[in-house]
């Protein structure tokens, strides 16, 4: 029997309050500052990496939990809209949604994240129909799920094994300990390691080298290891190549959530046979494209528009 998806992705679901840009210290002490724009959108690592991929064509579930409130309505309502399915996003009637407050400043932004059901979320929000009837699984936020990452080796070892391929994005640890005796066992069956260059050089221990000395430290962990480093493109590893892009050229409204847009254009390119090479143009130009707009889902590209800016810079994939 035929996959009924092309891609499982496991993990956070919060609404996003983006204000910004702030062009002076946060002030305390009952202060009021005044910003040029607000937005509640769509937010969460795994949320937005779900939106990118369908926004591309892939089959798309979801599976996570958020609270039984406004909040958990709201995620679960935007992502039907973006055409994932949220039949394993759970609903939590003792838990709050998560919530997430970025307020940016220039390039640079301010991330704080009240958890409500992230602690919760476990392997057990994971249907293990979905595990094996899916050609990919992702997983994202691994520091903010503690449950669900010691999990997370049981359910990529049950879809490798059900002929899935898997991929991580760790994204930031809060906590600042980087464990990785906690994350060595999902990397052994980690197909893709997909970290920003921040995150490669904590992850590697690599701190005060090339982001591409990250990336082939990690390459010996994970068969494949593609890492996103901002105006400067991305980057991938196999171990034994190193492989480079400068990506799209746009002129950014906001960077909330274009890491996950390149994530979804790498499984989708991957997932379509493309090479790694082409995977790696596709990806970043989908994390280009999607700053294009305030939050992480509203200026997500679809496939022709990817192959359209690509044409434009003389480097369309084949």
């Amino acid at each position: 029997m035929p996959p009924t998806f092309d891609l499982l992705v496991i993990g956070d679901a919060n609404p996003d309050v983006i204000v910004g840009p702030l062009d002076s210290p946060l002030a305390f002490g009952q202060r009021e500052q005044r910003i040029d724009s607000g937005a509640l959108t769509l937010g969460g690592s795994a949320a937005i990496t779900a939106c990118g991929a369908a926004r591309l064509g892939l089959r798309v579930a979801f599976a996570g939990r958020v609270g039984d409130d406004g909040a958990g309505h709201y995620m679960r309502d935007r992502l039907a809209a973006h055409g994932v399915d949220v039949g394993a996003l759970h609903l939590d009637k003792s838990l709050p949604t998560p919530l997430t407050v970025i307020v940016t400043r220039g390039a640079d932004r301010a991330i704080l994240t009240s958890p409500g059901t992230l602690a919760a979320t476990s392997g057990r929000d994971v249907p293990p129909h979905l595990l094996t009837s899916a050609r990919h699984i992702h997983a994202a936020s691994f520091f903010l799920m503690p449950r669900l990452a010691a999990d997370l080796p049981g359910l990529f070892s049950t879809a490798r094994a059900a002929g899935a391929t898997t991929s991580l994005d760790t994204n930031d640890d809060p906590s600042g300990r980087w464990d990785r005796t906690a994350l060595a066992p999902v990397l052994a069956d980690t197909d893709l390691l997909l970290p920003n260059a921040a995150e490669a050089h904590r992850l590697a221990g690599t701190d005060g080298t090339s982001v591409a000395a990250a990336a082939e430290l990690l390459a010996h962990r994970v068969p494949l290891v593609a890492v996103k480093n901002g105006a400067d493109g991305a980057l991938c590893h196999d171990g034994r190549t190193l492989l480079t892009t400068a990506g799209v050229r746009v002129t950014p409204v906001d960077v909330v959530g274009a890491g996950d847009s390149f994530n979804a254009g790498f499984l989708a390119a991957r997932l379509a046979g493309r090479p790694i090479a082409e995977a790696l143009d596709l990806a970043a130009a989908c994390g280009a494209l999607s700053t294009r707009a305030a939050g992480g889902t509203p200026a997500q590209p679809t496939w022709d528009e990817v192959l359209t800016h690509l044409t434009a810079n003389g480097d369309t994939p084949s």
